[in-house]
């Protein structure tokens, strides 16, 4: 086959695919199975040489004709095409494409410094006592944190426990939870509900929500009308399906205290060691939401805003739920298939109820809702994730309840999430499998064999 202009577009490839930039040099390359289609090369006279092998003889060209193809077997079905490109083109492209990263950047970049030389900081100026209702590892971790904030702040925490009490006062550490963390010498703690609460700024809950109407129905006289309460507490009260937006108000006999909720994943391990952090706090009063961010938001701790107090709250309460199954999988040794496709649809069930209930569906594939499933049912540090692994191992709740010294709140929630979920009528085979299995009625094994046999449906 003599060479032309008008090459044969499919031939047989010799295995040996030879370029040169001049009639004196050139590189081999070996080939098999490879389908080329020729550009337009950018280099100065460029030359391609191919030895083909056909039934009537070779062939060799050195035109550069866009439309050659060439194959390695006619049987080939149809591998996709390779496109030869210089040196020269791809370190120009990597050269662009940095620029173009660079450049996109920079502007990041100022657009923050910019927005930071903007950001207000009188409500920290302002603020000179804060208090933290709870001597937990979550309320000891936010005590700490906020006391970072500013030397001249008294950060009181009330608690019922006078050894730890005493522990924080002299030794700067809570001896229960965080024995060996040393804590701002502005953190004091006391058992004395009027003096933590006088003056307060701020108040900071973090009593597990089971307790929560009772032990704020004992300081109520103490808590003045106007003070905010921040509230780092997740779940549903068991009898009366009450969040804490409105446990708090209710219980303090005052429908207009100030409300914030602050959720998001979070340990408090991490953050006692002022590891990088995201939370975000909702309210109804944007004002009174964007004062608690410039409150809480430091170097390792981003605060959001938001709204949706019902999205953010529903989303805080049902993840430890769904952690407690997250456990489950891990314990039984079901592998990470069925970790995914669990927590997959936990997540979906959330969704479903907090729409339901009015929340925004952005709010639960956000930081409070899957940043905060994430972080529960994937960590070893999860209380209610440890709950479930147990479970899974075939411990009793009772035994499992008695040796921790930590509320796994997902526990006492998960009752409520499904009554909850009748109430709106929404149907959470997961969530409901959970709160069988913790009222004994349903053993692991028996759950994940039911809800393997749900009918195949349509994803939603």
């Amino acid at each position: 086959m003599a060479a032309s202009n008008s090459i044969e577009p499919r031939l047989f490839l010799n295995p040996i695919f030879t370029t040169s930039t001049t009639t004196n040099s050139s590189t081999s390359l070996h080939i098999q199975n490879f389908k080329l289609k020729l550009p337009h090369f950018p280099t100065k006279n460029p030359t391609l040489v191919f030895t083909l092998n056909s039934s009537s003889g070779s062939a060799t060209t050195n035109n550069n004709n866009d439309n050659t193809i060439i194959t390695p077997y006619p049987d080939d079905p149809d591998p996709e095409p390779v496109s030869a490109v210089s040196s020269e083109t791809r370190t120009r492209d990597g050269r662009d494409r940095r620029k173009i990263v660079k450049v996109a950047w920079d502007k990041l970049v100022r657009w923050s410094r910019t927005w930071r030389s903007k950001a207000k900081t009188d409500i920290l100026e302002r603020t000179n006592k804060v208090v933290v209702l709870g001597g937990g590892s979550f309320g000891t971790a936010m005590a700490a944190h906020v006391a970072n904030r500013k030397a001249q702040l008294k950060v009181y925490m009330l608690m019922r426990d006078p050894v730890v009490c005493q522990s924080i006062n002299e030794k700067h550490c809570n001896c229960r939870y965080f024995p060996e963390q040393k804590l701002p010498e502005n953190v004091i703690a006391t058992t004395d509900a009027k003096t933590a609460l006088l003056g307060a700024d701020y108040c900071l809950h973090a009593v597990p929500v089971q307790f929560s109407s009772s032990f704020l129905e004992g300081i109520s006289d103490y808590v003045d009308p106007g003070l905010p309460f921040i509230s780092l507490s997740k779940g549903l009260e068991l009898n009366t399906l009450r969040m804490m937006s409105q446990i708090i108000p209710q219980a303090l006999r005052n429908p207009r205290q100030p409300f914030i909720a602050l959720s998001g994943p979070s340990f408090a391990l991490e953050l006692m060691n002022k590891l990088p952090t995201a939370m975000v706090v909702a309210s109804k009063d944007r004002k009174l939401a964007n004062a608690v961010q410039q409150l809480l938001a430091s170097k390792h701790l981003r605060i959001s805003t938001s709204s949706d107090v019902t999205g953010v709250e529903i989303a805080g309460a049902l993840k430890n739920v769904l952690a407690i199954a997250a456990g489950i999988v891990v314990g039984m040794n079901l592998g990470n298939n069925s970790m995914a496709a669990l927590v997959a649809q936990g997540c979906s069930e959330i969704r479903w109820l907090a729409t339901k209930m009015g929340a925004k569906p952005a709010t639960i594939t956000g930081l409070s809702g899957t940043g905060d499933i994430m972080l529960t049912c994937f960590v070893n540090l999860s209380r209610n994730r440890t709950v479930g692994v147990r479970l899974g191992s075939g411990e009793k709740l009772d035994d499992i309840l008695s040796s921790m010294n930590q509320v796994a709140e997902g526990v006492s929630t998960a009752g409520a999430v499904i009554a909850l979920a009748q109430k709106y009528n929404v149907k959470m085979p997961v969530l409901t499998a959970v709160a069988r299995i913790i009222d004994n009625e349903l053993t692991p094994k028996k759950a994940v064999l039911e809800l393997m046999s749900l009918p195949q449906v349509e994803e939603v």
